[in-house]
């Protein structure tokens, strides 16, 4: 059984710096972690290892630093990690983002599960995972809650939904996004940390992954941030004591108003 689990550092701190040129975050000099909810992908990958064998390959893509974060997954039992780096990945969208990972994903061959968590916390797109999916042309799910069984060539997850959950059947290869609620994530073992600090890391650049660069980083992405403010909190306030027909009419005028 062949797991590949991405994920993505993140910044740990609520002081993020923007560049006011290109609209993204100031990375450099922030001190950084894996994003939370890769670490439950990290967990499940590892889970499948021990039930079922095989081996886990960690990937990420940013800069050099990122190296920190996928020697902390050899620490908590990765067998393999790679990075993807190169100044022409920079200001990658999500759409570019899993153009690139995918690329890479082919690169390394075999693979039957590809895991990711449910989202990053500096986006909250939920979109990489899917995208992955969609250039590899392989099922995908997001929000699994729970890995049921797998079987030869299938596998059988639950499905977070509002009211419950869905029970889906898949056949392998596949892409699943995962939140928090299906396990618990392990922390790192000594021998861990000491197998971390010699692991091998492997890194490839735009040229290594064959990618033009109008498709990747900054030029390959569509969707771009145009604009980043706080939005102004205000305390003011009126109160009515009305009925609720009243109310409605109040209601209605007043976004009438801040419609005009």
């Amino acid at each position: 059984m062949n797991i590949i689990v991405c994920i993505k550092q993140v910044p740990d701190t609520t002081d993020i710096r923007i560049d006011p040129v290109t609209n993204t975050l100031i990375r450099k000099g922030v001190d950084s972690i894996i994003n939370p909810f890769d670490l439950y992908a990290i967990e499940e990958a590892l889970r499948i290892k021990e039930q079922h064998g095989g081996k886990v390959t960690a990937i990420s893509m940013g800069p050099p630093q990122v190296e920190s974060a996928l020697r902390d997954c050899v620490a908590l039992g990765v067998d393999e990690i790679i990075l993807l780096s190169d100044r022409k990945f920079a200001g990658a969208d999500t759409l570019a983002t899993s153009l690139t990972l995918s690329e890479a994903i082919k690169r390394i061959g075999e693979y039957d599960i590809i895991l990711l968590g449910q989202q990053a916390i500096d986006g909250d797109t939920a979109q990489v995972g899917p995208g992955v999916a969609a250039h590899l042309k392989i099922p995908q799910t997001c929000f699994v809650r729970k890995i049921e069984r797998i079987l030869e060539d299938r596998i059988i997850v639950q499905r977070l939904m509002e009211d419950g959950y869905d029970r889906i059947e898949m056949t392998l290869p596949v892409v699943i996004t995962v939140v928090k609620e299906i396990n618990i994530p392990r922390l790192p073992s000594l021998r861990g940390k000491r197998n971390a600090r010699k692991a091998t890391l492997t890194i490839w650049d735009a040229e290594k992954l064959e990618l033009d660069e109008k498709i990747i980083g900054l030029n390959g992405s569509p969707t771009q941030v145009v604009k980043i403010f706080s939005p102004n909190i205000s305390k003011s306030g009126k109160k009515y004591q009305v009925s609720s027909d009243e109310a409605v009419e109040i209601l209605f005028d007043k976004l009438k108003e801040l419609a005009n």
